[in-house]
């Protein structure tokens, strides 16, 4: 790729898994992992592209997960959202430590930590060359992360949702545990939700496909990874 190579991407949402944060940790947090993501992202940023995070955050707490083992779905839900805000707040640090200017707002107000979701307060933010970090999903149970991000990439007119994994694509089993796993390079959002594959759920795949909104899967561990997507680099698998 050439040193004068050009982002194909002028505004996006990164989509991370609350595991991205949790390094060889079975849990929790580990802050050298924060700020190699933040370095990541600082990357991007001195490419001029403006650019919004939503993670999860299945590294403290599952909701679903505990609403299975006999917890109220809703009350679990609500903790969950409370555990992307704990990681948000963690990428806060981690980017400002490297010269980022972010912001963090909240679907659900918590207002001596964090602003509240405002869509043009966002994007007022990202005019400004702020990151934007969306955190406590769309503030309803029920709703995942995924779907967060894609609501989000919608509201504020991203042209792609960047969906950062441990793996180099989308394939058609479980690489970790099928070694005939076929990785995709394209798919269409239908086959996506017709054969099951694990890229988002069904609602965040949906409002992509209504919206005509771009998902690209990547592998977060290789380093410079979200720049090489961001410079059009054909790298993990493009959903569209």
């Amino acid at each position: 790729m050439s040193k004068k190579a050009k982002p194909v991407f002028k505004r996006i949402v990164l989509k991370l898994t609350g595991e991205s944060l949790q390094g060889r940790k079975g849990y929790g947090i580990d802050l050298k992992v924060a700020r190699t993501v933040a370095r990541q992202i600082k990357e991007v940023k001195e490419l001029g592209v403006d650019l919004a995070c939503v993670i999860g955050g299945g590294n403290i707490f599952r909701g679903h997960q505990a609403a299975e083992e006999g917890m109220e779905r809703v009350t679990a839900d609500y903790i969950g959202m409370l555990a992307t805000v704990i990681n948000s707040l963690t990428l806060q640090d981690a980017l400002e430590q490297e010269g980022v200017l972010t912001r963090v707002q909240t679907a659900i107000e918590i207002q001596r930590v964090a602003e509240p979701y405002i869509r043009r307060r966002a994007i007022r933010h990202l005019e400004k060359g702020r990151v934007v970090i969306f955190a406590a999903g769309t503030g309803n149970p029920y709703f995942s992360t995924d779907t967060a991000a894609a609501l989000r990439a919608i509201e504020i007119g991203a042209d792609a949702i960047l969906k950062a994994t441990k793996v180099e694509g989308v394939y058609s089993s479980d690489p970790n545990k099928d070694p005939r796993a076929k990785k995709f390079d394209q798919l269409k959002y239908i086959d996506v939700l017709k054969k099951r594959l694990q890229v988002m759920d069904a609602t965040a795949i949906s409002l992509c496909m209504d919206n005509h909104l771009p998902i690209i899967v990547f592998n977060l561990m290789e380093q410079g990874n979200i720049r090489r997507v961001v410079l059009g680099e054909k790298i993990g698998t493009k959903v569209s």
